[in-house]
């Protein structure tokens, strides 16, 4: 669906949802002046149309042993597809790697991996990230503090 489609209920629900996955659809309903019906009709369609992936709960990673954000730059020996395809599909089967991202600039890739402390980071680099074939370079940060940490979208509505 695109944004055009989008109209300002779809907006409304869709600022909500992303604040309150959880919520009633009769609650949903009277929070954006639908009646429940239409309301979950509105949300079936955001779900079917892909402008809603999916529903998730949201764990804090100190509760659960994981404090250490490592930022990984990598940059490879050539940027063509077979190198781009090997290196995706490799990080993509590490459940310790959160976000990869295909660059512009100094690097090819930027990697936002979680860990419970620096011996499992380099355990990981060792161990899987070195061993993709056609790594150039890789170059590590550690997160001292996480500052801020979004995951709603900032969707304004006009009213």
């Amino acid at each position: 669906m695109p944004k055009s489609r989008l109209d300002s209920i779809d907006l409304k629900i869709l600022n909500i949802i992303q604040g309150a996955a959880r919520i009633s659809n009769t609650e949903l309903a009277e929070r954006v002046g639908l009646s429940p019906s239409p309301c979950w009709r509105r949300v079936r369609v955001l779900e079917e149309s892909g402008v809603i992936q999916r529903y998730v709960t949201l764990v804090n990673a100190d509760a659960v042993g994981l404090p250490i954000n490592v930022f990984a730059t990598v940059t490879l020996e050539k940027q063509v597809e077979g190198a781009l395809e090997r290196f995706e599909a490799a990080v993509a089967s590490r459940p310790e790697v959160m976000e990869c991202y295909l660059m512009t600039g100094e690097f090819d890739y930027l990697l936002r991996i979680v860990l419970p402390d620096l011996a499992a980071y380099e355990r990981f680099l060792m161990d899987h990230l070195t061993r993709i074939q056609g790594i150039a370079s890789i170059k590590s940060s550690f997160s001292l503090k996480q500052v801020q940490y979004k995951t709603a979208l900032p969707i304004f509505v006009v009213t």
